[in-house]
């Protein structure tokens, strides 16, 4: 079965072809600035038969770069697919397994819109023109939050009277769940163990969010996300942890304007509001030392950023008591050899230990970049959801009685 992955950010819509179970890639690529005009111009990186290329395109918005995406595919001469398989970044309360795409679903995830105000409503359209285009074909609904229902009473309970939490559906949901699945997924693999027997710490870094999940026997015990994908770690222009009265304090200030503290916190704060110049970390670690104060805010924002995952992923260490690996993904966690050192530098007492000589050539990915005589080892692998939602897909329709 032939099936095609969408993913869709808020301002992008990544596509992927698979020929399952084989997991051989047909096609793929992804729309750029879709939605309002920005000053470059909006195209698609579209990659099939071993090269790729750009192709300039007009995209109002997710249902239009659908068509110009099927427009392409359809070029190619590529076979029709025989399903759809959706990343939706919130499921809230309502979905914990891949779901099939149908009016009742449709219905339900208008429940939860606006848990995820940037990523649902695209993810959405793009189900409805989907299923106006190829109204036979089933189409499947792979939910980031999915892989952390798992998450133990205990660790998802916001300690707030119970009104607030069931009425406003207040608790930890987990985010980053595709990701974290599928390199655990491939941790057990290098490693040569069963999935059930793994323990690891997987962090996702990416250039703009990231978060940390405890795995233990390969479920999710706990994400560094929460409610939202604000919390937790220090990310590109997010947040993360901050004291409520922090935020009741920017919501006086503001004259009771929530949704201005909501955007200065999703949009100007992290690595941009730390270091003023930029909102990609690899770029305050590559800005050449200019002395004074501008230098003392490039390595505070480098204090602060690292300080954060290095918290986390030794609390995370202490909950599973025995770790197999610690894991590092997606743009920073595969690239950057600087933050995977400064996260595990100081470890050891957990079994961490890495080499600095592996670390820094690490090119080819999966590759272990531990000591050889670390307890623990540190591995970096390359993450790929697409493939992920294409597997989650698969399994779902093959299974008895189909997606839930």
């Amino acid at each position: 079965m032939d099936i095609l992955v969408f993913n869709a950010g808020s301002s992008s819509l990544k596509y992927r072809l698979l020929s399952m179970p084989e997991e051989r890639p047909l096609a793929g690529g992804e729309a750029q600035r879709v939605g309002p005009k920005t000053a470059a111009p909006a195209r698609i990186v579209h990659q099939a038969a071993g090269r790729e290329r750009l192709v300039p395109a007009e995209m109002a918005d997710h249902a239009a770069a659908f068509d110009r995406v099927m427009e392409l595919l359809e070029r190619e001469g590529l076979p029709a697919p025989g399903a759809v398989g959706h990343r939706v970044v919130h499921g809230g309360a309502v979905f914990s397994r891949p779901t099939l795409v149908d009016d009742a679903a449709m219905r339900r995830l208008e429940e939860v819109r606006e848990m995820a105000p940037l990523h649902n409503p695209p993810a959405m359209r793009l189900m409805e023109a989907c299923r106006r285009r190829f109204p036979d074909l089933p189409q499947v609904a792979v939910f980031d939050t999915a892989f952390h229902a798992t998450i133990p009473r205990r660790a998802r309970t916001c300690p707030l009277p119970r009104d607030f939490r069931e009425g406003l559906g207040l608790r930890k949901y987990g985010f980053h769940g595709t990701s974290h699945r599928f390199v655990s997924e491939e941790a057990a693999r290098f490693l040569g163990k069963r999935l059930e027997d793994l323990n690891a710490v997987s962090c996702h870094l990416g250039s703009g969010g990231a978060s940390l999940c405890a795995v233990r026997r390969g479920r999710s015990l706990d994400n560094t996300m929460g409610y939202s994908p604000l919390q937790g770690l220090v990310m590109s222009t997010r947040s993360g942890d901050l004291d409520a009265a922090a935020v009741l304090r920017m919501v006086s200030r503001e004259r009771g304007d929530g949704g201005a503290v909501e955007k200065r916190l999703n949009t100007r704060s992290g690595v941009l509001g730390l270091s003023g110049f930029s909102a990609d970390i690899r770029d305050v670690l590559a800005r050449p030392d200019a002395g004074g104060a501008e230098e003392g805010r490039r390595r505070r924002t480098l204090d602060v950023y690292l300080w954060r995952i290095r918290k986390y992923l030794g609390a995370y260490l202490a909950l599973l008591g025995r770790a197999d690996a610690v894991i590092f993904t997606d743009t920073i966690g595969e690239t950057v050899p600087a933050v995977r050192w400064a996260a595990c530098a100081g470890l050891e007492a957990f079994g961490v230990k890495i080499d600095p000589e592996r670390n820094r050539g690490a090119a080819d990915l999966p590759a272990d970049v531990a000591a050889a005589d670390s307890p623990v080892r540190v591995l970096a692998i390359r993450t790929n959801e697409e493939l992920a939602i294409a597997r989650e897909a698969h399994a779902a329709l093959a299974a008895p009685g189909g997606a839930a």
